[in-house]
């Protein structure tokens, strides 16, 4: 996996955490640097710490898979992409909270990250630096969540609905990528 496309799915994989850091900064009447890197801390956090705990597990079963591994993550990602896409379009409204306790903010971190998880056990099966691939997916997420937080506080709930699209769009079309390039098609 190159860089390129470790950006591309580092970015598609923050979109959940970049919608809730959207909807915390519209929730909070006086935003501050700090309170940006907290949310952006535990997104990137967690959205590093969950792909590798993914790559573990992955890793353990990677033999006994090697057959069926692009299939494992076209199927993953297509599952992950249109649920988010689901939730972009679903009418529902969240709950609007600028609480940033350990608790809330662990359960949104977590919430946000379990398809980072999914994503690591794919991660198991290609060719990735699996040190290099977190870090970049936890940075990134820490940047866009941070700017959400700011985004969220200025422009309200206007394009959360389009980023988790964009962000579920971008992960089905890397399944299918990575699907074509095993079957030879790519």
């Amino acid at each position: 996996m190159g860089l390129l496309e470790l950006f591309i799915l580092a970015v598609g994989l923050s979109m959940d955490a970049f919608a809730v850091s959207i909807c915390k900064g519209l929730a909070m009447p006086k935003i501050s640097a700090r309170k940006s890197a907290i949310v952006g801390l535990w997104f990137g956090g967690f959205q590093a710490l969950m792909p590798a705990i993914g790559y573990l597990l992955g890793y353990q079963f990677r033999d006994k898979i090697t057959a069926v591994d692009h299939w494992i993550a076209f199927i993953l990602l297509g599952i992950i992409g249109a649920n988010m896409i689901k939730e972009a379009c679903s009418k529902e409204e969240e709950k609007e909270d600028d609480c940033l306790d350990i608790k809330t903010m662990f359960l949104l971190a977590v919430a946000t990250s379990i398809d980072a998880l999914a994503v690591g056990i794919t991660f198991a099966f290609l060719d990735v630096h699996i040190i290099a691939a977190v870090s970049f997916i936890g940075v990134t997420t820490f940047i866009i969540s941070a700017a959400g937080v700011k985004i969220g506080n200025v422009f309200g709930t206007k394009y959360k609905s389009k980023a988790e699209f964009a962000g579920g769009a971008i992960l089905i079309l890397l399944g299918i990528k990575i699907l074509l390039e095993h079957l030879g098609i790519l």
